[in-house]
């Protein structure tokens, strides 16, 4: 394998990381872009963008960043999504803005902003340089591995704002036009089937495309585009109850192409070791080093109700006095959700994720696959599929791709259903069982839905973002409710919880940008408020 200058290539990163800018201007401006002749070094100008790209898809760090990308993962998603989805309580809680923050749905613009920065406007400059490089080398599988990778990250910022600028952006203006939700999910998909006509032919032959950069697959085309199915499958399921014809239309391309979509533990798209960088996970440092982060009272529920074989995989036990002795013999406890009590020592001493600093950043995983394939046979029958045994091959998948040698069929014949969840200390907070659901798969299309996004909800921890995203697309799992909700006027309940981030404050600075964020509204359909409903979260609340 080539060997990388890894001066140049940190050099690189670290000045593309300092686009921060969230507002329409500045969006299009790049004052620390790599020069002509730095990017001819070594193939930097294509292969360093790419790897930048793939770094922000969720924000991820080496030792040498300290602790500057753990902070932007802290504020752009674990306080937020990951807390949201109800896969972690925090133990700091009323030491952000008196206890009025994300956490108990009061929006922080700057927390807002990070997200917006960190999942949209990071990508755009080396998205930009690749699109350039490519053209003039005559590389069109290098801009189609970067098309998969910026969709990878704009639908994370769709899903979380409503309409973004995609079809213009990149292009020389000052303010650019935002899309509607249903024209960005549109031009996804027709980007993502032009990428995986074009690297279909290096995957035949078992090619690769900058594989001394790429930090996911280390450049195997055929994984790309597994993955690029995969990935066209979940947004295909995104808008099923706002679109069924597209979403059908889409999902079945993703299964009938030739290399369909991932099916084994080895498909998964991760970043912990590639192109001469080891990365930390940000979730093992705000859990250990901010002593915060904790297991959420939720998913106490549902995995010591279930006996769920996953339980000592996903959490350490814990020593605290609160703490319930489980089916393994072992003893865990959650930190209920939106609670505004200063840190502690008590929740500090509840179940800390078991995830170290190499545990990989997922994107997605073979399991969210066969979950995906589930409720597309369960909606479309006999097209997709038996949903039962796709329903099966996904728990038997996160079991192994969490190493564990169980029983699917056992853990499916339990009769197990979730328990609620109670602490004294440092004060009283009972919840009571958030369903009657059990892992068998039987009742009506309704309850089998459930069960499946409840099991498809477990496998996908701790990717938060996706996991909040699909609870409000299908209202499953039910989650325990936050303690104190102070995002009652702009028409948040506890039941509801956050529908959609703000869009952040620089959207309406100036003259230019107010007018563009007001037509952004107009295209959202309702207020910019957390209560509105995105295009997608239409659910009448049958399957």
């Amino acid at each position: 394998m080539k060997k990388i200058n890894q001066n140049k290539l940190l050099a690189g990163l670290f000045a593309l990381s300092f686009l921060t800018a969230c507002d329409f201007e500045e969006i299009n401006t790049n004052p620390f872009e790599v020069t002509e002749e730095m990017g001819k070094r070594d193939g930097f100008a294509v292969g360093g963008s790419i790897t930048a790209m793939e770094r922000t898809v969720f924000p991820v760090g080496t030792q040498a960043n300290d602790t500057k990308i753990i902070n932007e993962y802290q504020i752009s998603y674990n306080l937020s999504a990951d807390s949201w989805s109800g896969y972690f309580g925090q133990n700091k809680s009323s030491e952000w803005n008196g206890g009025s923050n994300n956490l108990t749905y009061w929006l922080m613009d700057d927390w807002i902003s990070a997200t917006y920065k960190n999942s949209y406007t990071e990508i755009i400059p080396a998205w930009k340089k690749v699109k350039l490089e490519s053209e003039k080398a005559d590389t069109p599988e290098v801009f189609a591995l970067a098309q998969i990778v910026k969709i990878s990250a704009w639908h994370k910022t769709l899903e979380s704002f409503g309409p973004i600028a995609y079809t213009h952006a990149g292009e020389a203006a000052l303010v650019i036009p935002f899309d509607s939700e249903k024209e960005v999910y549109d031009a996804m998909f027709k980007d993502l089937t032009a990428a995986i006509v074009t690297l279909t032919p290096k995957a035949r032959t078992g090619g690769t495309i900058v594989a001394d950069y790429d930090v996911v697959y280390g450049g195997d085309a055929k994984k790309w585009v597994k993955y690029a199915n995969s990935l066209m499958l979940r947004l295909a399921m995104r808008i099923r109850y706002a679109d069924e014809k597209t979403a059908k239309i889409y999902a079945l391309q993703a299964l009938k192409q030739e290399f369909g979509v991932m099916t084994d533990k080895s498909d998964e798209a991760q970043i912990s070791v590639g192109a001469g960088f080891v990365f930390r996970n940000n979730i093992e440092w705000l859990s250990v080093t901010y002593t915060d982060c904790r297991m959420g009272s939720s998913m106490y529920s549902y995995l010591l109700g279930y006996q769920d074989p996953r339980l000592s995989a996903y959490f350490k036990p814990s020593e605290s006095e609160q703490a319930t002795e489980a089916f393994d013999k072992n003893k865990y406890q959650a930190v209920p959700p939106g609670h505004t009590y200063a840190k502690n020592d008590v929740f500090k001493a509840f179940s800390e994720p078991n995830i170290i600093s190499s545990t990989p950043t997922y994107w997605m995983r073979a399991s969210e696959v066969y979950f995906l394939r589930a409720e597309a046979a369960l909606k479309w029958q006999g097209e997709f599929g038996d949903a039962e045994s796709l329903y099966k091959q996904g728990i038997a998948m996160s079991f192994a791709e969490n190493g564990i040698d169980s029983s699917v069929d056992s853990y499916m014949a339990k009769g197990e259903a979730p328990v609620g969840h109670e602490t004294d200390k440092p004060y009283r907070y009972t919840a009571s069982a958030p369903t009657t659901a059990t892992t068998a798969f039987s009742g009506t299309p309704e309850q089998k839905l459930e069960k499946i996004m409840i099991q498809k909800w477990i496998a996908l921890y701790p990717n938060g973002q996706e996991a909040w995203t699909e609870w409000r697309r299908t209202g499953y799992p039910k989650l325990n409710l936050v303690q104190t909700n102070r995002g009652t006027s702009e028409g948040i309940t506890k039941e509801s919880g956050i529908r959609r981030m703000k869009y952040p404050n620089k959207f309406s600075t100036s003259a230019d940008d107010k007018a563009n964020y007001e037509e952004a509204l107009k295209l959202l359909g309702g207020e910019d408020k957390p209560s509105t409903k995105l295009w997608w979260d239409c659910k009448n609340g049958q399957l």
